[in-house]
């Protein structure tokens, strides 16, 4: 009674914050994860992005043929040759939450950035903001300090085109010690060109440039020498698309909606894909089954829609249903269009049909015996702790899969997971290495099936079980071997997971450094270094394996503040190559390589 008594609830407790105290205090509602800018989702990024929206939708409008990006000391600058923003509104236009020109039709038909937000937010969270506005040989410019306006001056600029200047450092108070990663921001232009025929984007003085679209974006990702024929290739107002197929497993897409990647999919590419098998099967008047149809695809779609609607604010899923139908039939009519002008392909791709139709009832023979073998895997599935929310129940994208490295490393875990959101499978040693096994390997050996009937992808990758699947094994030689032959076997059979972004590795400590006051975790050498000199007269843990760390201290390392890298892929075409060299039989070469790199 008396904790309730002393609980003060009154007028005093409202707050009422302003749009960016908002933002810089749940940061995660606008740009999602924060990061260090070591993950192409790391908030920096979508601060990049925020800003180069906007330039691109002027281009969608038709103004302003170049965009260029420059980044020096964590501070980067954009500059496009749009319309700029009207002088008169160039202070409420990136500080006033709802207030821009996207809500007018007439001005924006197909908005790529949030809807009066995008740049508030980069604003609110940049620990110095500027922004230059051209127009008819006058500009206007704000600079602002962490959202909070500090200058603005007005004048005459004869000698600069129209279009809009922004210059942002984002907040080291909000982001901690971060860095832009090239390599990210360049794969970022080159889609933002592909998706924009004829529009040149500059980055560090590197262009970026497409006049192909969706088919040299596919090009570039799969390399001519994997695909089985010529990529198809359709472009008209509303929707733009290419694919083709090679030998991988699996299907592969790469999905936008006014620029924007939908990493997740959603109803414009599951209408792409239902489009494509309408189009093959009128084409050669057979009833194929999608499965057959689609084994082994690479695609990619981009449609332009006035009102999109995202399933979340970072925009990784669509929602539109009303587009089904006609993206159906656009792409159904482009695909039978496509192979009456291809003879070749359309030889090539009925072949492909074919062998996946005889592959498939191959597979199917050796999944009744498999099935026979573990008849109870349905009921209880061997080294499984499952957790009880899965991917399709409220809030999905955070149910997690660990698969770990031996009882005594998910011991640990067990004990101190989240139970409705965080499940267990545990690995009894070191995986079967399947590089260039075929998939009826996975039904003859029992953990890597096991495995499979876990994550509930034996028949399709859309009854995915869990939103992040994360690789936990020890930061030493057996654990990073491991660690190898499981992206092996997600590469090798299911490599759309990883395109999609879910595969994750987990970073545990090192080192614990601590005293009787305090007690600190270190990730590297260098963190563990920095500790010793803060934490006086300090005993130092390190921790060979993850069966180490108490279930006590485990938890932190599996909550809000894990540190997981995602495991990305710059081109598809990059990956036989490399697992061929790490996985193959190659060990003279190899073996030479280690050699020569070893420290």
């Amino acid at each position: 009674m008396s904790a309730k008594k002393n609980t003060n609830y009154d007028e005093s407790k409202i707050k009422t914050l302003s749009s960016l105290e908002h933002i810089r205090l749940r940061t995660g509602m606008y740009i999602g994860r924060l990061g260090d800018g070591s993950n192409l989702d790391d908030g920096i990024y979508i601060l990049l992005k925020e800003v180069v929206d906007n330039s691109i939708d002027e281009f969608i409008m038709g103004f302003g043929e170049k965009i260029i990006v420059q980044f020096k000391d964590k501070t980067v600058k954009v500059r496009d040759y749009g319309r700029g923003i009207p002088l008169g509104k160039v202070i409420e236009c990136v500080s006033v939450i709802n207030t821009g020109a996207k809500y007018n039709d007439e001005v924006f038909q197909f908005s790529v950035g949030l809807n009066g937000v995008g740049t508030k937010a980069v604003n609110a969270l940049s620990s110095r903001f500027r922004v230059v506005a051209f127009r008819d040989g006058r500009y206007f410019e704000a600079i602002f300090e962490r959202g909070t306006l500090i200058s603005e001056r007005k004048g005459k600029k004869e000698d600069e085109k129209d279009g809009t200047f922004i210059e942002f450092t984002p907040d080291e108070e909000i982001f901690g010690d971060y860095d832009f990663n090239s390599e990210f921001i360049e794969q970022r232009m080159w889609n933002y060109a592909c998706l924009n025929s004829g529009l040149a984007l500059i980055f560090n003085k590197k262009k970026f440039v497409s006049k192909n679209g969706l088919f040299d974006l596919l090009s570039s990702e799969i390399g001519d020498a994997n695909t089985l024929y010529d990529i198809g290739f359709s472009k008209n107002k509303r929707i733009e698309f290419a694919f083709t197929h090679t030998n991988n497993y699996g299907e592969t897409y790469f999905s936008f909606v006014n620029g924007q990647f939908t990493s997740d999919g959603g109803t414009h590419q599951s209408a792409y894909r239902e489009g494509l098998l309408k189009g093959v099967n009128e084409f050669f008047q057979k009833n194929y089954s999608g499965i057959d149809v689609r084994e082994g695809v690479v695609g990619a779609v981009a449609v332009k829609l006035q009102n999109p609607v995202f399933e979340s604010q970072t925009k990784n899923k669509l929602g539109n249903t009303e587009i089904i139908s006609w993206i159906i039939q656009d792409v159904k009519s482009a695909v039978v269009d496509f192979l009456h002008k291809n003879n070749t392909a359309a030889k090539t791709l009925e072949d492909k049909i074919i062998n996946n139709e005889k592959l498939r009832k191959e597979l199917n023979a050796v999944k009744k015996e498999a099935k026979e073998a573990a008849k109870k895997i349905a009921l209880k599935i061997p080294k499984l702790k499952d957790c009880k929310r899965h991917l399709w129940n409220k809030d999905g994208e955070l149910t997690t899969l660990f698969l770990t490295e031996g009882e005594s490393a998910s011991g640990s875990m067990v004990s101190s997971r989240d139970v409705y959101t965080q499940a267990i499978f545990s690995l009894r040693g070191k995986p079967q290495n399947v590089f260039g096994k075929k998939r009826a390997d996975i039904y003859r050996n029992e953990e890597l099936y096991n495995m499979m009937m876990a994550l509930g992808i034996e028949n399709d990758i859309e009854n995915l079980r869990y939103g992040r699947i994360i690789i936990a094994t020890d930061a030493d030689f057996d654990g990073f071997h491991i660690r190898n032959l499981l992206l092996t076997y997600f590469l090798n059979y299911f490599e759309e997971l990883v395109v999609a972004g879910r595969i994750y590795i987990l970073e545990t400590p090192l080192f614990r450094v601590r005293n009787k006051k305090k007690t600190r975790y270190c990730y590297n050498i260098k963190e563990r270094d920095e500790a010793l000199k803060e934490i006086s007269n300090a005993e130092v843990t390190r921790f060979k394996g993850l069966g180490e760390i108490s279930p006590n201290e485990f938890g932190q390392f599996i909550g809000e503040d894990m540190r997981l890298v995602r495991v990305n892929v710059k081109t598809l075409k990059s990956i036989q190559d490399t697992m061929q060299f790490y996985m193959g039989k190659n060990t003279p070469e190899r073996r030479e390589y280690i050699m020569e790199n070893l420290i």
